[in-house]
């Protein structure tokens, strides 16, 4: 996900998005104890893609401020 495509997305797509990301991280975590995972580097993309929604959800409440 770049930052072109977050500021494409309207507030409500970023709140969704956001929410599908936290619970794909969720499901990894809890197939990380149960099973093996084979791409150990969708954890740090995944919470790479978090921060950046949180900013960009960040900017738009302080530019609307």
């Amino acid at each position: 996900m770049t930052s072109e495509e977050l500021k494409k997305m309207r507030d409500e797509e970023i709140g969704i998005e956001l929410k599908r990301l936290r619970e794909k991280l969720f499901t990894l975590r809890s197939q990380a104890v149960t099973e093996k995972i084979e791409d150990i580097s969708q954890f740090k993309k995944i919470r790479r893609d978090v921060a950046r929604l949180l900013t960009e959800q960040r900017a738009r409440e302080m530019a609307g401020a």
